[in-house]
Order: structure tokens, then C-alpha cells, then sequence
């Protein structure tokens, strides 16, 4: 029973500790699939949308795909390339570029409003070649990992940030920061998961007491 009991408290504590994951700072890449946006599969360098494509970047401090932020803004095609006629040998993307907030900035940059194009290319460009054409200049590292659109951010690729980084919400405001005087150390809920466990313990004391 002892150890039952302490596993449970080690299960308490661990799923109160706050997480100390790092992120990193990097434009991730976005399909519009349903109304919908889904972290693409494929980078836009190898990526070949058809006309008609809704696709997004969103510059953002993100520890993995599931936790990425999303582009913000219209992102219907017919409000963003309505008024670009179809073409034989050519096709229609319509992109949202979001530059993110403040909270996710390189080196204290404001970033641009997020702003959406309406690029028309080659039938078998790339999102690469499409964002080129409407978003120049980009940015590459020597590993071809986009590092800045229309110029943004001047400096950085897909850098690492510590985990105690503020994490981003989606808009301007930075997280909440802790209050004058805590450390950091073991929070409220912690100290409330262990108390319970410690009640259970003493009522199965008494309930073996009695049965003796």
C-alpha cells in the first residue's frame, strides 16, 4: 500500500509541474483544408498548390505542429483572388502571410500587420515561387528552412527559445508574468494533490485498524 501511495503522489507531482519545454521562433507553413487550417506536410519549397489554394505562413514561437500558431485574418479565396482573372498555363493562390506579435519579435522588431495576396504563377510552381511573387524579399538559411518574408525578421532562422519564454496567445499580449515573490518553485496544486493522497492514506491506517 505504501508504495501505491507514493506512486500516487509522484503521479500528482509530476502532472502539476509546470512545463519548461523550449520553443522555437520560425515561420511555419499552413494548408486551408475545409474552412480549416492544417499544419502542412510538405515544405513550400516542394509543396505544387493548385489554383484555387488557400495557403498561410504565420510567424510564431511554437514547441511542435500541434501547439503552433495558426495564421490570423480572412482567408477565403474568393475574397482574395476574386478580382484576379484565371489564366490559360497559370494559376491562383491566395496566401496569408501573418507576421505574428510582438510577443514572438526577434530582437525587439515590430512586426507587419498580416496581410494576404493573391499570387498568380506558373501551373506547376511551388508556395515557394508563389510567395516569392508577391512577398519578396525571402530569406533562406543554407539548409533552404525559411528564415524571413518581405524581409521579416531582419536576423534569426528558427532559433531556439528557453523554455521560461512567454508563450504566445495568438494576439499582442505576452503571458501573464509571475507575481513579486514567487520563486518558481512547487505550485498550489501540487501541495493540494499531495495533501489528498495523504487523507487517503490515513483513511486506509484506520480502515486497517479496524479490521484488525
Amino acid at each position: 500500500m505504501l508504495l501505491a501511495l507514493l506512486a500516487a503522489v509522484t503521479a500528482v507531482t509530476a502532472a502539476a509541474a509546470p512545463a519548461q519545454a523550449a520553443g522555437y521562433r520560425y515561420w511555419s507553413f499552413w494548408d486551408l483544408t475545409d474552412g480549416t487550417w492544417t499544419y502542412a506536410n510538405q515544405g513550400p519549397s516542394i509543396a505544387r498548390p493548385g489554383d484555387g489554394d488557400v495557403q498561410g505562413f504565420r510567424f510564431a514561437v511554437s514547441e511542435n505542429a500541434q501547439d503552433a500558431a495558426k495564421p490570423r485574418g480572412p482567408h477565403d479565396f474568393a475574397a482574395i483572388c476574386g478580382a484576379t482573372d484565371a489564366r490559360d498555363g497559370t494559376k491562383r493562390v491566395a496566401l496569408v502571410v501573418d507576421f505574428g506579435t510582438r510577443a514572438d519579435a526577434t530582437g525587439g522588431e515590430n512586426p507587419p500587420a498580416p496581410r494576404t495576396a493573391c499570387a498568380r504563377v506558373a501551373e506547376d510552381a511551388t508556395s515557394a515561387e508563389a510567395l516569392a511573387s508577391v512577398a519578396e524579399p525571402l530569406r533562406y538559411d543554407s539548409n533552404a528552412l525559411l528564415c524571413a518574408i518581405d524581409g521579416y525578421p531582419r536576423t534569426g532562422c528558427g532559433e531556439q527559445v528557453s523554455g521560461d519564454a512567454p508563450a504566445t496567445s495568438g494576439d499582442d499580449n505576452a503571458a501573464t508574468p509571475a507575481a513579486d515573490g514567487d520563486s518558481g518553485g512547487p505550485s498550489a496544486g501540487v501541495y493540494a494533490g499531495i495533501a489528498a493522497v495523504a487523507l487517503l492514506a490515513a483513511a486506509a491506517v484506520r480502515q486497517s485498524r479496524r479490521r484488525r
